[in-house]
């Protein structure tokens, strides 16, 4: 019996909602999102719902579906806002939105009230790379000089996830969801295939100064804990060899801008993102059409108004050679074996 079997010919009134909630995330399995995306989805719902609750007196588990209609949402989401940016709330209107358009096209509500409820207006976001010309040169110049201060140094690890941050723009929750057999293809011509948003799936090109990298620090990761390398293994972990977590990346990062006296030239709130923006804003600065960088990026449209435009896997790899970040790692590679 299916997830919402379960709930067949049950009306609102007799659905808790806290229940409606854990049914929906269920539903959701089919389009296999990632854990970061589902974890997402249950904190606006959850927490929308606790301030509903909360203007009510009760607890959100005496709330039934039934409930919630547009005047209980417009309170509960008037109180969810007073502490959060307009981009946080907008997300959590839409993932409501998702959630009463499911259930009803399964005939437990008769309404989405959601449109009652007032959405809030948000400014495109500017893009915000890594502030000065010479910045993503200087933070793998100091990684590649030296070991950051750690209790445990990893020089190979650090360096393979910043540049790997710098030359594929992954957002964090690609980058942490990577496996080992993300990885693939001949020396020279290696892509790394990645998931994106809403399940989308995209392949990118990686140069052999990258490809050096990420194999020393496999080599490394093979010596240091004395087990063999499984494909279905996380790509990047941490010092105990288990999954990096968001937590550790942005650790990992903001102790590497600091190893390298570049903390200041961060914006407040990007770290790894600081790394994506970086990496689109050099590829545009160097030719690259934005049609590449959008499906370097894993966009699914330039503007609303634009269609979606594909480019060849050429053309993508062209675009990823262009990308001046490799020509410093060429040039340690260089030094190195001089």
């Amino acid at each position: 019996m299916s997830s919402t079997e379960s709930v067949a010919g049950v009306g609102a009134s007799s659905l808790w909602a806290v229940d409606a909630v854990e049914e929906y995330l269920v539903a959701r399995r089919a389009e296999k999102p990632s854990p970061h995306t589902v974890a997402a989805y249950r904190r606006d719902l959850l927490g929308v719902l606790d301030r509903v609750a909360g203007l009510d007196g009760c607890d959100r588990g005496a709330l039934r579906l039934a409930d919630l209609d547009g005047q209980v949402l417009r309170r509960g989401f008037a109180d969810f806002a007073a502490d959060r940016a307009p981009s946080s709330v907008v997300r959590a209107w839409s993932t409501w939105n998702g959630f009463f358009g499911f259930w009803v096209s399964e005939g437990v509500v008769e309404g989405n009230p959601m449109p009652a409820v007032r959405r809030p207006r948000v400014r495109p976001q500017q893009p915000k790379p890594l502030l000065g010309e010479d910045t993503p040169e200087r933070l793998l110049e100091a990684l590649a000089a030296g070991c950051r201060r750690a209790r445990d140094p990893w020089p190979e690890r650090d360096m393979a996830v910043l540049a790997l941050a710098l030359l594929t723009g992954l957002r964090s929750a690609e980058m942490l969801s990577l496996r080992l057999d993300a990885v693939s293809g001949r020396a020279g011509e290696r892509r790394v295939r990645v998931a994106g948003k809403g399940g989308e799936t995209r392949s990118l090109p990686i140069e052999p100064p990258l490809e050096a990298l990420l194999d020393a620090y496999l080599e490394s990761r093979r010596s240091r804990f004395g087990v063999p390398l499984r494909g279905s293994d996380p790509l990047l972990v941490d010092n105990r060899g288990a999954g990096l977590r968001r937590g550790g990346l942005q650790y990992l990062v903001r102790q590497c801008y600091k190893h390298a006296g570049v903390h200041d030239r961060v914006a407040r709130g990007t770290l790894v993102h600081a790394l994506r923006h970086t990496f689109a804003t050099r590829l545009a600065e160097d030719g690259a059409s934005v049609s590449e960088i959008m499906r370097l990026l894993g966009h699914s449209s330039i503007t609303s108004s634009q269609s979606y435009i594909d480019v060849t896997a050429g053309a993508q790899r062209e675009a990823a050679r262009s990308n001046r970040t490799y020509g410093v790692l060429r040039r340690l590679a260089g030094d190195e074996d001089g």
